[in-house]
């Protein structure tokens, strides 16, 4: 038996962010069920730097990030245009007055813009919104940075090492991976779409989280594009895609389909309306599918991440519930869940962001 201050369980961007945060504070350990880590939400995704993805509450958390993110490395820019018919541009108005009053950078683009912007793109689409700061982000580099600080302050992965019983202990927790036992004064639920699972297992109240699938498709098209190109997403959230290089595209029909936890895979019919929604937008010309795939993104009932001790447990931590957003607030995210734990003064980086507005007691 090992005993630690922290085990951490699951080794997504979450779990390896907290644990760098957390190394050399105290004695970490992370349990990670798959043989590799971050292999499923991590490992899959389209992961951009876009502030206003998420909504208003998630906003401070992605912006608080970008300076990390920015300083390792890990950003190259891209900008994201949110497309509006006529009849959506009241919904772009109201995206453009409340992100812009967070401070976000962003431009209205009428349809000579979106057609200089976009070559190809249909008539029918005379309104759009350019977020400057946007820029897809390095998830693998970000990952194993972060993985690999940790290590190096002597924080223990096991992978292989799914948590198959947890016992609460007269002082702290001892949780079970097959015959090998952990002990541990605090554990951290960052188990992404097994959190409720987690909690259960361990006699905490659940907060009602639930995994949601989103596909994606990668596309030959007729034709070369832009590798610059933008990110383009729908006001209504019916899609997005951006540039994948030559004459390659990564599309999403913008999917949200309630699943069990589970190794994600693609559904055809996901891929066809994929498909059939960009050709609604642009005159490009599909060849082939090259590639397809999918992952959980799993969200809270109000859609706002879930981080901080459980009311009805001590000792039983919560950073789950980060949905699609979780990589592009993973900075911030870490500093304040290692705060939390600690009782340390936040960085100046957070100091201002609300820790109640994310705390599991708002479902109590």
């Amino acid at each position: 038996m090992k005993r630690y201050d922290v085990i951490i369980i699951g080794c997504g961007i979450a779990g390896a962010g907290l644990a760098a945060a957390l190394a050399g504070t105290c004695s970490v350990a992370i349990l990670e069920m798959e043989n590799q880590a971050g292999y499923h939400s991590t490992g899959r995704s389209n992961a951009l730097y876009h502030e206003t993805y998420g909504g208003p509450q998630v906003q401070p958390l992605t912006t608080a990030s970008r300076e990390e993110m920015a300083q390792g490395g890990y950003l190259a820019p891209r900008p994201t245009i949110t497309l509006g018919k006529p009849d959506e541009r009241a919904a772009l108005d109201a995206f453009e007055a409340t992100f812009s009053a967070a401070g976000v950078a962003l431009s209205h683009l009428d349809r000579s813009a979106l057609v200089a912007a976009l070559p190809g793109i249909k008539p029918e689409w005379t309104n759009g919104i350019l977020e400057h700061s946007s820029a897809d982000i390095d998830v693998s580099g970000l990952h194993q940075g972060w993985l690999k600080a940790a290590r190096g302050a002597a924080v223990e992965l096991f992978c292989s090492s799914a948590v198959s019983r947890i016992e609460k202990l007269e002082q702290g927790w001892r949780l079970w991976s097959g015959d090998q036992s952990f002990d541990a004064s605090i554990i951290v639920n960052a188990a992404g779409a097994w959190a409720d699972d987690i909690a259960k297992m361990a006699g905490v109240k659940t907060v009602g989280l639930t995994p949601y699938r989103r596909t994606i498709a990668q596309l030959e098209l007729a034709d070369p594009i832009a590798a610059d190109g933008p990110m383009v997403n729908h006001i209504g959230g019916a899609f997005y895609f951006r540039p994948a290089g030559g004459n390659q595209l990564w599309v999403s029909p913008h999917d949200e389909t309630p699943s069990p936890p589970c190794d994600a895979a693609p559904e055809e019919i996901d891929v066809a309306i994929a498909i059939d929604r960009l050709e609604q937008v642009m005159e490009w010309r599909v060849k082939r599918v090259e590639h397809k795939w999918a992952g959980l993104r799993t969200f809270a009932p109000d859609r706002s991440p879930v981080f901080g001790f459980a009311p009805d447990a001590k000792g039983f931590f919560w950073c789950a519930g980060q949905g699609g957003f979780g990589i592009q607030t993973a900075p911030a995210a870490s500093q304040l869940c290692a705060a939390l734990i600690t009782g340390n003064t936040p960085p100046s980086s957070i100091e201002h962001i609300d820790a109640a507005a994310y705390s599991p007691a708002r479902f109590a």
